[in-house]
């Protein structure tokens, strides 16, 4: 599948060092989307795209390029949401795909921690955990596995 690209949440994406490592070595394109100008390195299979610092910029420019060769990093929901309805793969920075399956209900967590955090004056509710080195490489083995899968 030759169009196989990877697109990269990357404003707060705590693996794009190991996206570009793994793509690489598979010789997938990378095109990083951000809200701002970030360094990247200089690899012919690395791409820029700073969007505005509007709203889901980022969110709505990555949504609308997922297709199904497309393999979509990030931890927003709801764009994995955006992406899995266009037929892309969707992996949280953690390794943990999104899927079908389970998007349904993330969203509707996320709905109630959105709305518990906004009714909690003062209270730390709390989030998700620390990223450790256990998600990174789950992160490292998944995306591996999904770039293998999706070549052939």
């Amino acid at each position: 599948m030759s169009d196989l690209t990877v697109f990269v949440d990357a404003d707060a994406c705590p693996v794009k060092d190991e996206i570009f490592r793994v793509a690489g070595r598979h010789g997938v394109p990378v095109v990083v989307v951000s809200n701002a100008y970030m360094r990247l390195p200089q690899d012919p299979l690395i791409s820029r795209v700073v969007v505005s610092d509007g709203f889901d910029a980022a969110d709505d420019h990555i949504a609308e390029q997922a297709n199904s060769a497309s393999v979509v990093i990030t931890a927003d929901i709801p764009l994995a949401d955006r992406c899995l309805k266009a037929g892309a793969v969707a992996i949280a920075p953690n390794g943990k795909p999104f899927t079908p399956d389970m998007i349904g209900g993330a969203l509707a967590t996320r709905a109630i921690m959105q709305d518990l955090r906004a009714g909690s004056v003062g209270e730390n509710i709390g989030g998700p955990p620390p990223f450790s080195k256990a998600d990174r490489s789950r992160f490292l083995s998944v995306l591996h596995e999904t770039l293998e899968r999706m070549r052939r």
